[in-house]
């Protein structure tokens, strides 16, 4: 079998700098580094580094948003980012009391409550002279800002849940921090997973509905009961609000639930159900579209690599040995592998990345058969100045099979034929290959077909043949051959490879 494959499928991500520039473009990044110029001497926060409320319209007009009735609250979003960041640093109220005093001054609010000052912080500079890597550094701290607020409940009176002593009550909020980030997590996992995979969202959206069912609908359930759907209801309205939270900082573009459509008890539910069937793509679109934006495929991988996940993206084996690349792009989809090898080709010379990708191929152990199909693979695509290296081992019985077709392919002369052991070697190597790649299996059909077609007394040689995968391609022949005779002559061989073994 195939060595064990990674826990996701490879993303390929646009270069760091493009990534860099999304982030800076991100609105509400763009109203953080706005606010942090703004900060100075006269902007006054409190205990916890927050604006006061005195300072929030001018903030909300320094951003633009003086008319908008949400104006404050964004600037108050905007502000807490660029505190978190670093965009922003926040002076010590206790500092600013011990000045103020000896100044004989009232606190800056001229309130009496306890409030410090403001400055731009160091990390302002870096969105300008930083390197693309600061710049998404920086972004993904703000996205961990961003995520909190999204997984935190919205009530609209707080005050009310604070207790004598000036906390909040979290058992009185019937809140669990921990399960509601993680839910947050496993949505944007599955989002992450339908976008990467092949025949998956790719760069469409996905309906809220479906992306709402995959969290909560068991995988072996049939018919979803009433009382799932209703939780799918209560999920997609809890995503509605938190992909609103999401988008301003570039992680998704989003499509809210209609309006409207809340004042039906039900609707909701029952769109899980109907997406993708009864439902048109206009019906669809109304319960919310979702879907991640590249700079989103890179927060979001960032943030399961930071898990301990094995999340693989294109270009990740460009500067490794060709036995990671070829272990690597075994499990990858055939376009991923393609665009992986491309990028490990790039830069090398002709001969010797053929050298290299020749002597990983080799082996005995249960990956190399796919390692070689890559190999061969990988070899198509490195130009005619490799054929010295390729011509080294024709004799070679493990990869002999494979120069004399890359010769074959480019017209080269003098390429001697084969020998018979050769032939049928290749054969076996090439049919446990597909077999492990999982591959179209109709192709795989083809392939089992045209070789028996070609070869007369193809399975009394084969049995014969000292690969390690020969009984097992044998046993796989005669499942998957639809000439009934031919398939019990290939059972009949794999008995025979077994008791020679």
């Amino acid at each position: 079998m195939a060595p064990d494959r990674p826990t996701l499928p490879p993303v390929r991500l646009p270069s760091d700098a493009e990534l860099a520039r999304d982030a800076l473009a991100a609105p509400l990044l763009v109203r953080a580094v706005r606010l942090a110029r703004w900060a100075g001497p006269e902007t006054r926060v409190g205990a916890g580094g927050e604006l006061v409320d005195e300072q929030l319209p001018a903030a909300a007009e320094v951003l633009g948003l003086a008319d908008d009735e949400d104006g404050e609250a964004y600037a108050s979003e905007a502000w807490r980012v660029a505190v978190d960041t670093g965009l922003v640093e926040v002076e010590d109220p206790e500092e600013t009391d011990e000045s103020d005093e000896s100044e004989g001054t009232e606190d800056g609010d001229g309130t009496g409550d306890e409030a410090g000052a403001a400055a731009p912080g160091e990390n302002l500079k870096l969105l300008t002279g930083g390197s693309p890597q600061d710049v998404l550094a920086l972004w993904l701290d703000a996205l961990e800002t961003v995520f909190a607020d999204a997984s935190a409940p919205y009530f609209d009176d707080l005050d009310a849940l604070v207790g004598p002593d000036g906390e909040i009550d979290f058992e009185a909020l019937d809140w669990d921090p921990e399960g509601e980030a993680e839910f947050l997590e496993r949505v944007l996992g599955n989002l992450y997973l339908l976008t990467v995979s092949e025949g998956g969202a790719g760069e469409g959206p996905v309906p809220l509905p479906a992306l709402a069912a995959s969290v909560v609908v068991p995988d072996d359930m049939g018919e979803p009961t009433d009382d799932v759907l209703e939780q799918v209801s209560d999920a997609m309205m809890r995503l509605d609000e938190q992909f609103r939270i999401l988008e301003p900082i570039g992680l998704v573009e989003y499509r809210p639930v209609d309006e409207a459509l809340m004042v039906e008890e039900g609707e909701a539910a029952g769109a899980a159900e109907d997406t993708g069937a009864a439902l048109d793509d206009e019906d669809v679109s109304r319960y919310g579209l979702v879907r991640l934006t590249p700079l989103g495929l890179y927060g979001v991988r960032a943030r399961m690599l930071e898990a301990g996940l094995v999340v693989p993206a294109v270009g990740d084996l460009a500067d490794k040995g060709a036995d990671a690349l070829l272990d690597g792009i075994a499990s990858y989809p055939q376009d991923a592998a393609r665009a992986e090898t491309v990028g490990w080709l790039a830069g090398r010379d002709a001969a010797a990345a053929a050298r290299e990708l020749l002597a990983a191929a080799r082996g005995t152990d249960p990956g190399a058969p796919v390692r070689r199909l890559h190999a061969q693979q990988a070899l198509s695509l490195v130009g005619p100045d490799a054929e010295p290296a390729v011509r080294e081992v024709l004799d070679d019985r493990e990869l002999g099979g494979l120069a004399r077709v890359w010769l074959a392919e480019r017209g080269a002369a003098d390429v001697p034929a084969p020998p018979e052991s050769m032939i049928y070697w290749l054969a076996v190597d090439t049919i446990a290959a597909h077999l492990d790649a999982d591959g179209d299996l109709e192709e795989l059909q083809d392939l089992i077909e045209g070789l028996t077609g070609r070869h007369g007394g193809f399975f009394e040689a084969v049995w014969r043949v000292d690969h390690p995968a020969t009984a097992d391609v044998l046993d796989a022949m005669g499942r998957l051959h639809r000439d009934k005779p031919t398939a019990k002559e290939a059972r009949k061989a794999a008995f025979k490879a077994r008791s020679r073994a």
